[in-house]
């Protein structure tokens, strides 16, 4: 079950978002009256209330609004239990000041928004020692781990426990709660009014990761970078599982780099992780941790995919085949095959993990590449590893290109109004490949079209390999046009 925390400055408001979260299915709504301006008027909220809720009075030292005193704040929630709210949320001070009564449950609670203590256990058994129904404990999690120990806090215990970590770290605790035994989470009513760091929208823990449907039996994946947030990994991917009847769940996981080790080696166990993407900045050093690996990573040294089977951690590179296809079925369309580029000249931009299975990719095809980096050193280490050419970033004008490969982030959302290649320098005929999918239509792809260019978007590429990481998380051919319409609805949707 799924808790929205509302928060208004108006009866008005609050009810009309109350009315409008029932008709949506929400069974539980948390009704955080510390956002209330002026006096509160209880009935006119929780007369003829739609569905059960939760009556909150958050302190600022708890990461509420209340201005009033402690003794006003108390006769509110005193007032709750008394006309028979379904719950209330009580701090633990509030808890000892403040008895059962009637039929209203407690969820005593806990906040620490700097970081996730390492007395969890006992902080737990504090406040269920005050007559809770729930105990809620929400703490920042400043490290992967701290989602690991928070749900295995929640498995463990005896009293029915909300357990949350904040923070875009603690996405993944909000996701696998019920997973792991808390008889809900909490979601906002809209992305962009968030009642707690990291918390997620109602449509969002519905729509993209169906929360009603994950349990014990269900399978995690995921993809791990840093920073993670745009991802739009877990809307395909999830919407795949969902088509075709799997009991699988695609999460986010920001992953410092400095987490990754225990990450890989210690926290997917414990959230029951089978498979990750991966992407920036971990391509490369996720080999170090490899029990296999295909020959796209044994080529490029970067990985995109891990899977874990029999007991191992298996690597897969699968944006070479995406590139590849990307480019043959481009060829195609033009009444030749990707064969026809070869001895021809591409330029690559960027030195990242990307760049290496393009490189790979078109070296494959005999095609003679030459690298440009903002980083020379890195574009130097690219070219070396494949036997390709190089040239200064400043430089990367003067190479007379057949094929044009933007591997770099730059045109991706938000900063859509730039691009890393000089619009006078392009030639009609070039083909013009740009792996940002976010939009599909960058500047460099619309200054190409202009320009009559031959054009391959991202999209294309970022639906290849998913499409192929996809068969390697489920054994099962992916829903490849349904994650296409998927992608570009998405994109599409974004104001620029």
């Amino acid at each position: 079950m799924i808790c929205v925390s509302i928060g208004r400055g108006r009866h008005r408001m609050f009810r009309a978002e109350m009315e409008h979260l029932a008709e949506k299915g929400a069974q539980l709504l948390e009704l955080r009256l510390d956002y209330l301006k002026g006096r509160v008027s209880l009935n006119r909220l929780i007369d003829n209330r739609p569905c059960p809720v939760i009556i909150t009075v958050r302190r600022p030292q708890d990461g509420g609004r209340f201005s009033g005193t402690e003794e006003q704040r108390r006769v509110l929630l005193r007032s709750a239990i008394v006309a028979g709210v379904e719950y209330v949320d009580l701090e633990e001070d509030a808890a000892r000041a403040i008895p059962r009564f009637g039929k209203t449950k407690r969820i005593v609670s806990y906040h620490d928004f700097r970081r996730t203590p390492e007395d969890l256990e006992e902080i737990h058994a504090r406040l269920a020692a005050l007559d809770a129904d729930i105990v809620k404990i929400a703490t920042m999690a400043n490290h992967p781990h701290d989602n690991v120990r928070m749900l295995q806090l929640v498995q463990q215990a005896k009293v029915p426990t909300v357990g949350l970590c904040m923070g875009d770290i603690g996405t993944p605790s909000r996701v696998l709660a019920g997973k792991f035994g808390a008889p809900f989470t909490y979601a906002t009513f809209h992305h962009e009014r968030t009642l707690a760091p990291g918390q997620l929208s109602y449509d969002e823990m519905t729509r993209v990761y169906h929360y009603d449907q994950i349990g014990p039996e269900t399978e995690v994946y995921g993809v791990i970078a840093d920073p993670v947030g745009h991802s739009l990994s877990p809307l395909i991917h999830n919407t795949a599982f969902r088509a075709q009847g799997l009991n699988k769940v695609y999460l986010p996981f920001r992953v410092p780099p400095d987490d990754l080790a225990e990450f890989l080696q210690s926290d997917v166990e414990a959230l029951g992780v089978r498979g990750l993407s991966v992407t920036i900045p971990h391509k490369e050093r996720v080999t170090s941790y490899l029990d296999y690996m295909d020959p796209g990573v044994e080529g490029t040294g970067a990985a995109n995919t891990i899977v874990w089977e029999d007991g191992q951690r298996k690597g897969f590179n699968t944006d070479i085949r995406a590139a590849l296809e990307s480019l043959e079925v481009h060829m195609r369309s033009r009444g030749g095959s990707a064969k026809d580029l070869k001895g021809r000249t591409a330029l690559i931009l960027g030195a990242g993990g990307v760049a290496k299975a393009i490189a790979y990719a078109l070296t494959q095809l005999r095609m003679n590449v030459v690298i440009s980096g903002r980083t020379l050193g890195r574009a130097e280490e690219l070219a070396d590893l494949f036997g390709c050419g190089v040239v200064e970033w400043e430089r990367r004008h003067e190479v007379e290109c057949d094929l044009l490969v933007n591997c770099t982030p730059v045109g991706m959302h938000p900063k859509v109004d730039e691009t890393p290649y000089r619009r006078s320098a392009l030639r009609p005929e070039m083909i013009v490949f740009d792996t940002v999918y976010n939009p599909e239509n960058t500047l460099l792809i619309k200054d190409a079209k202009e320009t009559e260019c031959h054009t391959i978007t991202g999209v294309d590429m970022f639906v290849r390999q998913a499409a192929a990481q996809f068969k390697l998380f489920t054994g099962q051919q992916a829903p490849a046009k349904l994650m296409l319409r998927t992608l570009k609805s998405a994109t599409s949707a974004v104001k620029y």
